[in-house]
Parts: C-alpha cells; structure tokens; sequence
C-alpha cells in the first residue's frame, strides 16, 4: 500500500526559506520519478517541481524557478523540497507524489501546510 508522508511545513516570513520531506513506502521508489505539487485556498492543486529517477529535474513551474529545488534519496526512499526566497503567493498545502512520466497515485498524502505571511 503506498504510504506518502509530507513534513515540514510551518509558517514563514516572505524571503525566508524553509525544507519539506516526503517519506514514502510501499512501492520500489528509485523506479518512479516524483513531484511536489501544491494547492492554494480555492485554487486547483498544481505540480511544483519533478525529479526524474536519477535526480534529474524535469519540471518546474514558473513561479518558482530560481527559487525551489528538489532532492531525493533513493536508498532512504524520501524526496524534499527545498524552498528559499519565498513569497505570500507560496502558501499553500505542499504534496508529494509519482510525477512525469510516472502518474500519480491515487493515494495521496495529508500535505504539509506553509504559510508565508509577516
């Protein structure tokens, strides 16, 4: 059964940075590239970031370029989020999860919520 765990969250004041990690189980992780995707207060959730298999970074949207990077590791089956320079527009609750070309698991997490406000 796939299990994702996101950590991490908190509140933050715009321009500070802060590091999610998704633990995750219950499928052979270093065979699926994955993502952080997010989903602001009525808005629909969107992908984040993606790395492929090796670590190559696949995707990445515009809002966040220069400012986010992600991270795995395949031996302890995690993925991060590293977020610096952040802004109001930022919060939101953070997923993790299969990404491209992978598709996501039905299954998702309980997010991790982040909040840039001063």
């Amino acid at each position: 059964q796939v299990q994702l765990a996101e950590s991490g969250g908190g509140l933050v004041q715009p321009g500070g940075s802060l590091r999610l990690s998704c633990a995750t189980s219950g499928f052979t992780f270093r065979n699926y590239a994955m993502s952080w995707y997010r989903q602001a207060p009525g808005k629909e959730r969107e992908l984040v970031v993606g790395i492929s298999t090796i670590g190559i970074i696949t995707r990445v949207a515009e809002s966040v370029k220069g400012r986010f990077t992600i991270s795995r590791d395949n031996d302890k089956n995690m993925v991060y989020l590293q977020m610096n320079s952040l802004k109001p527009e930022d919060t939101a609750v953070y997923y993790c999860n299969a990404g491209w070309p992978n598709i996501p698991f039905g299954t998702w997490g309980q997010g991790t919520q982040v909040t840039v406000s001063s």
